[in-house]
C-alpha cells in the first residue's frame, strides 16, 4: 500500500492548516486522471478530482489545523514541528507500507525521521520538495488539502466580508487585497477578525500600530 501526504495552508495569516493523506494499492488510476501539484490545476478541475480521488482512494485522511489552534501549538513548538506531528496522524491513521510526503522541512531527509519518531510503526517514507509534482499519490493529497482549505477559507470569507464590505483576498500576508481587510477590520473594530492567526507578524504588527494610535489619540 503507498500513501501520499501534502498540506495547505503554512503561510497565510488567515485560515487553517490542512494536512491530507490519501491510501492506494498503486498510482496507474491517478496517472490515468493527471493527477499532480493542485496548484496547476484550475480551481474547477481541481473540485472534480478531489471529489474522484475520494471515490477510488481505499482510504484517506484530512486533518483541519485552526488559526486559533496554530496558535496555541506555537507558543510550545516551531511551525515545522506542528507539521511533522500532523503529518504523523495522518500517515499513522493510513497505515500504509510506503509514503511519500512533501517535505515541509528544507532538510528533506530530517523531515522524513521526525515522522517517523512520532509514530508508532515503521513505514517507509520518501520526503522530497515538490514531491506533489512528482508522485501522483501526493499530488492527490495536495488536491484534497488545497479543496479542503479553499471551501473553509470561502466559508470566512463569506461571512466576513459583509461586515465591512471587502473582500478578504487570498488570506496571504503580503497580498495587498487582505492587508486593506485586515487594516480596515482592526481600524474599525478594535481587534483581529475571527479566523486570523494571531502569531503571525503581520497580525502582531497590525494590533502594535493600533495601540500606538490609540496612544497617541490620548
Amino acid at each position: 500500500m503507498i500513501c501520499g501526504a501534502d498540506e495547505a495552508g503554512k503561510g497565510p495569516v488567515f485560515g487553517p492548516l490542512v494536512i491530507a493523506g490519501v491510501l492506494f494499492e498503486d498510482d496507474s488510476e491517478l496517472i490515468k486522471l493527471n493527477v499532480r501539484d493542485s496548484k496547476k490545476i484550475t480551481p474547477k478541475r481541481r473540485t472534480v478530482l478531489a471529489d474522484i480521488i475520494k471515490k477510488i482512494a481505499i482510504n484517506y485522511e484530512v486533518l483541519i489545523i485552526s488559526a486559533s489552534d496554530i496558535d496555541d501549538m506555537r507558543k510550545i513548538m516551531t511551525l515545522n514541528e506542528i507539521e511533522v506531528n500532523a503529518f504523523s496522524k495522518v500517515i499513522g491513521k493510513l497505515k500504509p507500507d510506503i509514503c511519500y510526503v512533501d517535505a515541509a522541512d528544507v532538510n528533506e531527509k530530517r523531515f522524513a525521521k521526525n515522522i517517523l519518531s512520532n509514530m508508532s510503526f515503521y513505514p517507509k517514507i520518501i520526503s522530497k520538495h515538490k514531491a506533489d509534482d512528482t508522485y501522483p499519490v501526493v499530488g492527490a493529497a495536495s488536491i484534497l488539502a488545497k479543496t479542503t482549505r479553499d471551501e473553509v477559507v470561502r466559508k470566512i470569507a463569506d461571512d466576513l466580508e459583509k461586515k465591512l464590505n471587502l473582500p478578504l483576498g487570498s488570506g496571504y500576508p503580503a497580498d495587498p487585497i487582505t492587508k486593506k481587510f485586515l487594516k480596515t477590520w482592526v481600524e474599525t473594530y478594535g481587534k483581529l477578525p475571527p479566523h486570523v492567526r494571531h502569531s503571525w507578524k503581520t497580525a502582531q504588527k497590525l494590533m502594535k500600530d493600533s495601540a500606538m494610535r490609540t496612544l497617541d489619540d490620548y
